[in-house]
């Protein structure tokens, strides 16, 4: 029905038979006198139909009887054929002048077949909302109606019922896909094409949302019908709309060949979502990161986002001959970032031209990948933009071999975990976690920057105010959240002044320090769990839960700067353009701050000379690190700035 209502030799010879249908239902009225003349035309417009019509599809579909059959077209040629409303007005005795009407008396009394439990509310024609009975004459005597998608049915136009379009909307299908969601659409289709009075629920759960919906309508196409999707907080809660939804889909799935696949975000179903499931018998596809098994017979399936081997096969298939000039950065995306199959293939389009350049081919593959996958995180953490290099950061050289150790695990993932084969040894602690410890300004926030500059990924603070919260579970929800996202996203996650959220865990006194340890105990297993790259800074080392310390791959301390280092920030501190005039920088090393500090006063010192109309100056300086003393709560000491002006 579906490829032949596009015919237009179809349309055509289906319209010529419903014609066809009335003249014999005027005979039956006692309009039509030659009952050869009828029979000659309807067996001549059946014959000319290239394919069934679609009354005789609507009759298999829903298993009406001929009567029920007959009853639906009377129904239907009272709105199509006026002068088939004619006759039936004469037999009821109406007016020509009211709007001509169909009855289920009149049906009885005229048409074969004839049998009561027709319009029985759990009858076909009632039960799956064909017609409907205005009652307030009886059930007899009623006006009856037919469904308006039914009626446009009937004549050839097939669409998505009007009241469904705003819940649900088609999903095409993939166009690429891993060998592992391969594998499980097989799988599902093989166990939905078992004879089988009543399809299973198909279970979908895992991180991939994107690949559950893309094997849905992978498995869709397959059996030659089309998915469409409903997100769960969408479908009615009420017990009498939730019905109405359930038979009105259940109707398109049967006229449109339909599935429907319905996604819950947050893992668990609704009761929408159990009474749509345990209502139906249609095929039906839920999908959410642990779906709970329903009633109603069911099949589970994991479906995760691709691993970085299968990810790096994706990226050889869908950018084709254009791989040869991504020089070798396939590897680094496919280890950084977790993109689905569908975020692959978008992120592709437009890379197949990109300029035969090695270093812009690499630089355009992982600023798509970065693009496409920032918006979740966007809404969850603030995006920092990493300016920072290694020359702008000046800590010891013990503290620098260790950041460059977290770059080289960062880069060189998917050859040691997948090549070489430690992910088989277990897949707990894949992830790089590194805490920064030190003093306020000594560095830890510009060595993330610098972290996320050199492995070209974003950086995102979490903003602890907006995780946090009072309520019980809210916390372990907004940073599931965050986390899920990240891995998506293959950002950087710094967690700043993470002793407030990563603390000790205290001894239970109450309600609220049980729940307080669950979140960081919750913390501890998703740390360990995480295949990002997360940063965690804090003032205050010994105040972090020591569980939670084992579970680091790295710990760097940031000390305070010794003095040859407070001249080393001095002399880089100053970007290029800024005019400067005589700055003795052994004297303003012996100034005892940090290097934000030292940024602080060097920023504000830019402003005084500005204002003035000069070069940076020493006077300009002194001016400027009096403020920020005064600001931290600690004179400055006559050595500290002695001989500055």
């Amino acid at each position: 029905m579906k490829s032949a209502a596009t015919s237009a030799v179809w349309c055509d010879a289906n319209q010529a038979y419903l014609v066809a249908e009335f003249s014999r239902l005027k005979l039956r009225l006692g309009a039509e006198h030659d009952e050869r003349m009828v029979a000659t035309k309807s067996e001549a417009a059946q014959a000319a139909l290239p394919a069934q019509a679609a009354i005789d599809t609507l009759s298999e579909l829903f298993g009406l009887s001929a009567f029920e059959r007959d009853l639906l077209l009377l129904v239907a040629g009272v709105e199509m054929d006026a002068e088939l409303g004619r006759v039936c007005a004469a037999a009821l005795g109406q007016s020509q002048a009211l709007r001509p009407q169909a009855t289920f008396g009149l049906a009885l009394a005229a048409l074969e077949h004839s049998h009561w439990s027709a319009l029985a509310a759990m009858a076909p024609l009632r039960r799956w909302r064909l017609l409907e009975v205005d009652d307030s004459a009886g059930l007899v005597n009623g006006r009856l109606r037919i469904d308006e998608r039914v009626l446009h049915y009937l004549a050839g136009v097939n669409y998505l019922d009007p009241r469904l379009q705003p819940l649900v909307s088609p999903v095409p299908a993939p166009q690429v896909m891993g060998e592992t969601h391969r594998h499980i659409c097989g799988s599902v289709v093989e166990r939905l094409r078992e004879p089988s009075p009543s399809s299973p629920v198909v279970l979908l759960s895992g991180d991939d949302v994107d690949g559950q919906a893309d094997v849905a309508a992978a498995v869709a196409a397959q059996l030659h019908v089309q998915l469409y999707s409903v997100q769960a907080e969408d479908l009615p809660s009420a017990s009498a709309e939730a019905d109405a939804f359930g038979v009105l889909w259940q109707r398109e799935a049967a006229l449109l060949s339909a599935m429907l696949l319905i996604h819950c975000p947050d893992g668990s179903p609704s009761k929408a979502v159990a009474h749509l499931a345990e209502r139906g018998s249609n095929p039906l596809f839920i999908a959410g990161r642990d779906v709970p098994s329903c009633k109603r017979a069911t099949i589970r399936f994991a479906v995760n986002k691709p691993d970085g081997t299968e990810q790096k096969q994706l990226w050889q298939q869908v950018l084709g001959p254009a791989t040869a000039r991504m020089n070798g950065t396939l590897d680094g995306v496919a280890s950084q970032f977790s993109l689905s199959a569908r975020a692959i293939a978008t992120a592709s389009a437009g890379l197949r031209d990109v300029p035969e350049s090695g270093s812009q081919a690499d630089s355009a593959l992982w600023n798509a990948c970065r693009t496409v996958s920032r918006s979740r995180l966007d809404d969850l953490a603030q995006r920092l933009d990493p300016v920072a290099g290694w020359n702008d950061l000046i800590v010891p050289e013990a503290q620098q071999r260790t950041l460059r150790q977290i770059a080289a695990h960062a880069k060189h993932r998917l050859m040691v975990y997948q090549q070489w084969g430690f992910a088989g040894k277990g897949m707990r602690g894949l992830g790089i976690s590194a805490l920064f410890a030190g003093e306020s300004g000594t560095g830890k926030t510009m060595a993330a920057e610098v972290l996320a500059n050199e492995l070209h990924l974003d950086l995102y603070r979490i903003d602890l105010s907006g995780v946090v919260s009072k309520y019980i579970g809210e916390t372990e929800r907004n940073l599931r959240r965050v986390f899920d996202a990240a891995e998506t996203s293959g950002a950087m996650l710094l967690f700043d002044e993470a002793d407030a959220l990563f603390g000790k865990r205290s001894e239970v006194r109450d309600s609220h320090d049980r729940y307080a340890n669950i979140e960081v105990s919750y913390l501890l297993q998703r740390m360990e769990a995480y295949r990002g790259l997360a940063i965690l800074t804090t003032n205050m080392k010994a105040a972090l839960d020591v569980a939670f310390s084992r579970r680091l791959s790295f710990v760097v301390q940031f000390p305070f700067p010794d003095q040859p280092q407070r001249e080393l920030i001095w002399r880089r501190i100053f970007p290029a353009a800024t005019p400067v005039e005589q700055l003795d920088y052994g004297k303003l090393a012996r100034l005892s701050m940090s290097g934000g500090n030292i940024r602080n006063i060097a920023l504000n010192a830019a402003f005084l000379a500005a204002d003035e109309g000069s070069a940076v100056g020493m006077r300009h300086l002194v001016q400027a690190a009096y403020t920020e003393a005064a600001k931290r709560e600690r004179p400055l000491s006559d050595a500290e700035t002695k001989g500055w002006i």
